[in-house]
């Protein structure tokens, strides 16, 4: 392979794609990552193809859904992914489940295509690409002048769960490889790098980071420093419930830790004004009737889900609006040493990107915060709603102490965020984990019936 097959424009480039089309199109919809899984894949075809090194390919493809509206600013009724993939007449053994297939046609036949970030050297060559700033065709490689990242780090591929993918070097670095791309800035880059110059220290700021400029501008990639011997707040609260150890003094430091983030964002990305309760309440209901229609189990609850939303028009307007996390819960927050971190401010992928860069209520935040400590005291039998009421108390007065306004005392709008995060609760594990639909169809029926 030459560079030059396959920097050509979109209909040459095409070639080699429909060679592995077929196997891309049984592959992608068995990936943790696609977001596809309820709707049959109509056509595979290639947006952007780039040699990004001997035996690498890089690739953005468009997975049609024939006739589903595109998400954000997408001309396709479909998604856009990106795949980076290694290409070997011959390869290793211990890429097992890394392969994809053999090609059996085309000019890659008799070659076998697999994820190419299950490749130690694939990954070292493409850390390598990240410490050099420059562009590859449409890719651009860049990064903080002012941090130094060494060579020789040995790469590995984290296999947690999770809608993109992750590469740790050397227990220094991380390196997070979006896998459903929309234009613009994703704001896991834009978000870390807008509170490093806020002097805000909760959140590891951007290294290096990868984006393209075809077939639209759009974030790609983003290395930060690894918090080596962190725990997450999931693991944590986990092991403190199989321990019966209490949690409380735990959730009120995160509370004031998510208090400060807030702080930060707030002077970050000045918006002012109070939230709009009449078009967020709207949203919600128009997100609980799109749910509604896809999770049937949801169907019984949808007039009470519905009165907690309409309750928004008689509440205060709460916060100002103001940009937040978009998807905390405490798989997002890392605790080292005594101190906790927030991580992942992408957002819920799900949502357009437009709408994760826009300003919410910090309630929403807190709400997701809430919902984890729900989630985490149901995974032990018998279910430990004590623990979990006491988790929420002690975060909310955190974050009253740091923020200088309780939570606890914004109850219709808290509960309208509560019951919002509980509906996209129950579509994301339908779709993805459906042995856990029962912990957020639990909450459905509680906010549903007794309202609280």
């Amino acid at each position: 392979m030459t560079r030059t097959a396959f920097l050509r424009p979109r209909s040459a480039a095409a070639e080699p794609m429909e060679s592995f089309a077929g196997l891309l199109r049984e592959w992608l919809p068995e990936q943790r990552w696609f977001a596809g899984k309820d709707r049959p894949v109509t056509d595979l075809h290639v947006l952007s193809m780039t040699e990004l090194f001997p035996g690498c390919l890089h690739l953005l493809v468009h997975a049609g859904h024939g006739g589903v509206p595109s998400p954000g600013n997408m001309p396709w009724a479909g998604d856009c992914y990106q795949l980076l993939l290694g290409v070997r007449e011959h390869p290793s053994p211990r890429l097992g489940r890394a392969v994809i297939g053999r090609v059996q046609d085309g000019p890659l036949a008799g070659r076998t295509v697999y994820d190419a970030l299950h490749d130690p050297r694939s990954a070292q060559l493409l850390l390598e690409r990240l410490r050099h700033p420059g562009a590859v065709g449409p890719l651009r490689f860049e990064g903080d002048a002012a941090r130094r990242v060494p060579t020789g780090l040995v790469p590995r591929l984290l296999d947690a769960e999770q809608s993109n993918s992750s590469l740790v070097y050397g227990d220094e670095f991380i390196l997070k490889v979006f896998r459903r791309i929309q234009p613009g800035v994703n704001p896991d880059l834009e978000v870390p790098g807008a509170l490093a110059q806020q002097g805000c220290h909760r959140v590891p700021a951007p290294v290096a980071w990868l984006c393209t400029t075809h077939p639209f501008k759009a974030t790609l990639g983003v290395l930060q420093p690894f918090l080596r011997d962190a725990s997450d707040g999931w693991t944590l609260a986990l092991a403190a419930l199989a321990a019966g150890d209490d949690f409380t003094a735990q959730s009120h430091a995160l509370g004031r830790v998510t208090a400060d983030v807030h702080l930060a964002l707030g002077a970050a990305f000045p918006v002012g004004g109070p939230g709009e309760n009449g078009l967020t309440a709207e949203g919600m209901t128009e997100r609980l009737t799109a749910a509604a229609h896809s999770v049937p189990v949801l169907q019984p609850f949808v007039p009470g889900l519905k009165a907690a939303f309409s309750a928004l028009a008689t509440c205060d307007p709460g916060p100002p609006a103001q940009r937040i996390h978009g998807d905390l819960h405490l798989g997002q927050v890392l605790r080292a040493g005594r101190d906790w971190f927030v991580i992942d401010f992408e957002g819920e992928p799900s949502r357009p990107l437009s709408e994760r860069r826009s300003a919410h209520s910090p309630l929403r935040d807190i709400a997701g915060m809430l919902r984890s400590f729900d989630y985490a005291a149901r995974q032990r039998r018998p279910w430990r709603p004590e623990w979990a009421r006491r988790c929420r108390e002690a975060y909310c007065a955190g974050y009253a102490a740091r923020a200088g306004w309780d939570p606890r005392k914004k109850h219709g709008l808290l509960r309208a965020y509560e019951t919002d995060r509980a509906v996209y609760e129950v579509l994301y594990e339908a779709r993805h984990r459906p042995d856990w639909l029962p912990v957020p169809m639990a909450a459905i029926e509680r906010l549903a019936v007794r309202g609280d």
